[in-house]
C-alpha cells in the first residue's frame, strides 16, 4: 500500500492502523500527534483508524523548550 508520510512516499507491507504505523516507523506513541488527509486523529482512535491507499499522513512530535 502506498501512502505519504510527512511528504515522503512510503510503501507499507500491509494494512495498518495508526498505532501500528508509528511502531513500524519506530516513532514514539507518547508525545506524537497524527493528521490523516489534514484531519487530526485523536489518540483514542489510533487503534481503530485504518490507513488507506493514498492517504497523506502528517506526524508531529511534541518538543520541550522554553
Amino acid at each position: 500500500m502506498k501512502i505519504q508520510v510527512n511528504e515522503q512516499a512510503l510503501t507499507l507491507p500491509n494494512s495498518m492502523n495508526i498505532e501500528q504505523l508509528l511502531s513500524h516507523l519506530e516513532k514514539p506513541l507518547i508525545g506524537s500527534a497524527v493528521a490523516v488527509n489534514m484531519q487530526v486523529i485523536s489518540r483514542s482512535e489510533w487503534t481503530q483508524y485504518n490507513i488507506n491507499e493514498g492517504d497523506n499522513i502528517s506526524l508531529f512530535q511534541a518538543i520541550a523548550g522554553g
